[in-house]
């Protein structure tokens, strides 16, 4: 009777999961068509290409793009049971580790660049120049390679070369082949929390006192800018949070495998989905100039159709 019961659980789970799986599949496929529309409506203006935070805007949206086709790549693959051998593993799960870094990264340079803009006007064109942004953009990418470096690293140098061709699932637990590995991954991720949410108080706090101190047109831009900071910090609050689910999920799978599913997908939903749901809302809907171009190509498509 009990095997029974057991049976019709894992059953009733099974299925549970699979639905979750499509609707997953569905809110990726809305996400990633949003992105495009956004990525065109980027490229058909030369003042958004040339502009600071449009350009990093792009570059959250190429990010987040990317890391929804990897991270669902890997959810159809275990769901699928299919394993792989842990070479092709270790290039799809650094791409994955890197671009996961690489949005709230981007938010925080973001962040900094509506400091300049509100607090230091003056120095803004200087310091938010196209060729200043382009090194921005490959400063971000070198700054968010560094867990992925510091996570693969430490598994070079612990696993064998026959390792390599073993065929295995591809999860993050893959790499974590000693105990050390998961605290030097969690000291990583920690410092990269602490430094991120430290350079957006301090901006918060700057913009708010330039909106105290400033009048007519400059008070209203600096409460904008501070409406837009506080999205930004509750984004990035999102992107931050998804660095603690290994610690979650690691002390979970330890007291229940079905709960540790369960709290798996809840946080892909939640922690990697919704922060990239939006960063169409902040630039593409609140952005009045960003809108009108928006509406501009939804209507050009809309009259192709």
């Amino acid at each position: 009777m009990a095997n029974n019961s057991s049976l019709v659980g894992s059953e009733i789970f099974l299925l549970q999961f699979r639905d979750t799986v499509i609707i997953v599949q569905v809110l990726v496929i809305i996400f990633l068509c949003i992105n495009f529309l956004l990525i065109i409506t980027f490229f058909r203006k030369e003042c958004f290409y040339t502009t600071t935070r449009y350009i990093l805007f792009a570059v959250t949206l190429l990010s987040d793009s990317l890391m929804l086709v990897i991270s669902d790549f890997l959810v159809i693959v275990n769901y699928l049971e299919f394993t792989m051998q842990v070479w092709i593993c270790i290039i799809i799960s650094g791409l994955g580790i890197v671009y996961n870094i690489v949005t709230p990264v981007t938010l925080t340079a973001m962040t900094l660049e509506r400091y300049v803009a509100i607090c230091m006007p003056l120095r803004h064109a200087e310091l938010c120049s196209t060729r200043s942004t382009m090194h921005c953009i490959l400063i971000i990418h070198g700054f968010s390679s560094v867990p992925c470096i510091v996570v693969l690293s430490t598994f070079f140098a612990s696993a064998s070369l026959s390792f390599y061709k073993q065929h295995r699932l591809c999860t993050g637990e893959l790499f974590m082949l000693h105990r050390w590995q998961d605290h030097v991954r969690s000291a990583v991720q920690e410092f990269y929390f602490l430094i991120m949410c430290g350079i957006i108080v301090f901006a918060y706090l700057k913009i708010m006192k330039a909106a105290k101190a400033a009048s007519g047109e400059d008070k209203k831009s600096s409460r904008k800018g501070l409406r837009t900071v506080i999205l930004h910090g509750f984004q990035l609050l999102l992107c931050l949070l998804q660095l603690w689910c290994p610690f979650i999920e690691a002390a979970v799978f330890q007291i229940d495998f079905m709960l540790f599913i369960n709290i798996r997908v809840s946080n892909y939903i939640l922690l990697s989905l919704t922060p990239r749901c939006l960063s169409p809302l902040i630039y593409g809907l609140r952005d009045e100039l960003f809108f009108q171009a928006l509406k501009n190509v939804f209507g050009l498509y809309k009259r192709n159709i």
